[in-house]
């Protein structure tokens, strides 16, 4: 039975997170078709006379209505192939594109889950293990600043001290990690931090909030009372629990992750998907930048899907 509730809850998110995706996906071809601008002046320029616009609204399809134009890049996008880019080289294979971006984006979105993961981890145990002494006041107050500081303005601020004031690290350009992974560590630092300080800085308060609620649980205290050692009470007993909400938070942060890269691979001329999407916004390429918000979405959907079944198992009562 428990199985059988199991691929049920499984089936019911992967509908949902099909649903969703239908959503985002229609949601952002008719915004794109809404505002204002023409993808043939934005490719062929001011000076493109109307015979050129009209031979480009042909090429492109952009003239039949917007519902048909939607259904058939759908149907298309269903099958793996989202078109080809109205700007970019003469219309080059949309998921060529992706496919080279996408592992520079997963790479610093990975690495600023670590960094957050790690400090997070650290502050907020020691916070909740001191708490109302020196180390639980400093942990968050740096919390609190933390959550306070824009991506981009602390990305102008790591450049400006660890890159051109210290000259530790560049302060422009990115090594793939095709090439080296040591080259992709080194440069991806920065931006990396960046991304990483604001959600360490909301991962540490709910880890911390939570350890403080499941420390002076009745079951903790019968555990200790059992004799058992206080490492094995904390582990067992009390991080476990503690990791549910942490974890859920982790899975919400994505969306905030997601953004920051964005912005953050523009300033640090990271050749990633969210530097794609900005290119093709300001391009009108409405086959590009949807292909980039659907690959977004997507991302956002499943890993929140992953944390469902990763919350789940780290339930005791699912056990």
């Amino acid at each position: 039975m428990a199985r059988m509730i199991s691929i049920g809850r499984v089936s019911s998110r992967l509908g949902g997170v099909a649903l969703l995706a239908l959503l985002g996906s229609a949601t952002v071809f008719f915004v794109m078709r809404a505002g204002s601008g023409d993808p043939a002046i934005a490719v062929l320029g001011e000076q493109a006379t109307p015979e050129a616009i009209a031979a480009f609204h042909r090429k492109w399809m952009l003239d039949d209505p917007l519902v048909l134009q939607f259904w058939r890049w759908l149907s298309s996008a269903v099958m793996g192939d989202f078109g080809l880019s109205m700007t970019v080289a003469g219309g080059t294979p949309i998921m060529k594109l992706i496919a080279s971006r996408l592992p520079n984006t997963l790479f610093i979105g990975l690495y600023a889950v670590l960094i957050a993961v790690v400090v997070s981890l650290i502050a907020g145990t020691l916070s909740a293990l001191r708490h109302g002494k020196f180390t639980d006041t400093a942990a968050t107050s740096l919390a609190v600043l933390g959550i306070s500081m824009p991506d981009f303005w602390l990305s102008y601020v790591l450049v400006y001290t660890l890159a051109l004031g210290l000259g530790i690290f560049p302060s422009y350009g990115f090594t793939p990690p095709a090439e080296s992974i040591a080259g992709a560590l080194y440069s991806g630092f920065l931006p990396a931090l960046a991304i990483a300080a604001p959600m360490a800085a909301a991962f540490t308060r709910i880890l911390r909030t939570a350890l403080l609620e499941t420390l002076y649980r009745d079951h903790v205290r019968v555990a200790r009372s059992l004799g058992y050692r206080d490492a094995f009470v904390f582990v067992h007993f009390v991080l476990r629990n503690a990791l549910i909400p942490y974890v859920t938070v982790i899975g919400l942060q994505v969306r905030y992750l997601l953004g920051g890269t964005v912005v953050v691979e523009r300033i640090f001329g990271i050749p990633g998907v969210g530097a794609l999407m900005v290119d093709g916004a300001f391009g009108r390429d409405y086959p590009l930048v949807q292909a980039c918000a659907l690959t977004f979405l997507l991302s956002v959907l499943l890993v929140n899907f992953a944390v469902d079944l990763v919350c789940a198992a780290l339930n005791p009562r699912s056990a």
